[in-house]
C-alpha cells in the first residue's frame, strides 16, 4: 500500500502516503489499520476514516480538556466517555488538583491496542493512580452512575452505529444529572464545514437536556477532513465563558502544551458568520 485514501464524504477525499503498514485487519465488522506515514507520524484509521495521527493529535486532545478544566477552575472529579487512545486522559493527568479521572470505554481491546501501537498518545496516563478505567457502555454508565463530576468529556466516534447513542438528548440529560453545580460537558460535534447538521442537532439536543448555556468552539486538526472540528460546550454556569486570559494564566496553564494558550481559548469560541447563520449563534 503506497497511499491510504479516506473517502468518508461523497464529494471530498484525502490521501496520506504510507511508509509502512504496522497492522491491518479487515473483518465483517470493521477495517482497522495502523501505519507509519511520511508526514503525519503513526496513523490509526477505522473503516477507512482517520481516527488519530501522532503528528497532530495534540490539537484535538488539548482542546477537549484544557478549556473546560481551566474555565471551571476547581476540577476534582472528571469523567471521560470513550477516548480509548488515551489522549484525553493524558491531558487531564497534567492537573495535580484532579483527584480522580474516570474513563469509560466500551472495549478493553481498544485501550490495549492503542497502548501497543500508539503509546505516545496515552504517554503513560493509564498507569496514573488517579485513573479509574471502567469497561462499559457509556450511555448505560451515565444512567446508573452514583458519582458526580465537575467536567464530563465525551470523546466519541461519529453519530453512526454504536456511537449514535452518545448524541441523544437522553444521554445529554443523564450527563447533566451527573454534573456538580457549575459543571461543564464537552462533546465531539464533527466538522461543520462538511456536515453542519451534526452540530445543529447536537446543540439542539443539549439545550433540550436542560443546560442553561450551550455553545460550541473549534479545534483545527489538519488531518480531520475539513480541519476545523466543532466541540460542544454545555453548562449551567454561563460565567465560565466570560473568563479572561489573565485569569486563565492565574489558574495555571500546564507546561509543555503544543496548541492550547489562553488566547487560543478565547478565540476558539468566536463563531464565523456562516456558522452563526447556520446554527443560529
Amino acid at each position: 500500500m503506497e497511499w491510504f485514501e479516506e473517502t468518508l464524504w461523497p464529494n471530498w477525499a484525502q490521501k496520506i502516503r504510507v511508509k509502512e503498514v504496522l497492522f491491518h485487519e479487515k473483518t465483517a465488522v470493521q477495517d482497522l489499520i495502523v501505519f507509519e506515514s511520511w508526514s503525519w507520524g503513526r496513523v490509526l484509521a477505522l473503516d477507512g476514516v482517520v481516527q488519530v495521527t501522532t503528528a497532530d493529535e495534540f490539537v484535538y486532545h488539548e482542546m477537549m480538556i484544557h478549556p473546560a478544566v481551566l474555565a471551571h477552575g476547581r476540577v476534582e472529579e472528571m469523567l471521560i466517555i470513550g477516548g480509548g487512545d488515551g489522549g484525553c486522559l493524558r491531558e487531564a493527568c497534567r492537573y495535580p488538583t484532579i483527584r480522580r479521572i474516570t474513563q469509560v470505554e466500551i472495549d478493553a481491546g481498544v485501550i490495549e491496542f492503542c497502548r501497543r501501537y500508539l503509546p505516545t498518545v496515552s504517554a503513560g496516563a493509564y498507569d496514573d493512580p488517579r485513573a479509574r478505567i471502567v469497561i462499559a457502555d457509556g450511555a448505560a454508565f451515565v444512567r446508573a452512575c452514583p458519582d458526580r463530576f465537575d467536567v464530563i468529556v465525551v470523546d466519541s466516534t461519529d453519530p453512526r452505529g454504536p456511537g449514535e447513542v452518545l448524541f441523544t438528548a437522553e444521554f445529554y440529560t443523564a450527563c447533566r444529572a451527573l454534573l456538580r453545580p457549575g459543571g461543564i460537558m464537552v462533546t465531539q460535534c464533527g466538522n461543520p464545514a462538511i456536515y453542519p447538521d451534526e452540530l445543529v442537532f447536537t446543540q439542539e439536543r443539549q439545550r433540550r437536556a436542560g443546560f442553561a448555556d450551550v455553545t460550541y468552539f473549534f479545534a483545527p486538526v489538519p488531518t480531520y477532513i475539513g480541519a476545523n472540528m466543532a466541540l460542544g460546550w454545555a453548562s449551567d454556569e454561563p460565567a465560565h465563558r466570560r473568563i479572561t486570559t489573565e485569569e486563565l494564566r492565574r489558574r495555571g496553564v500546564p507546561a509543555g502544551l503544543k496548541h492550547y494558550t489562553p488566547e487560543i481559548h478565547l478565540a476558539a469560541f468566536a463563531h464565523p458568520a456562516w456558522m452563526i447563520e447556520r446554527v443560529g449563534y
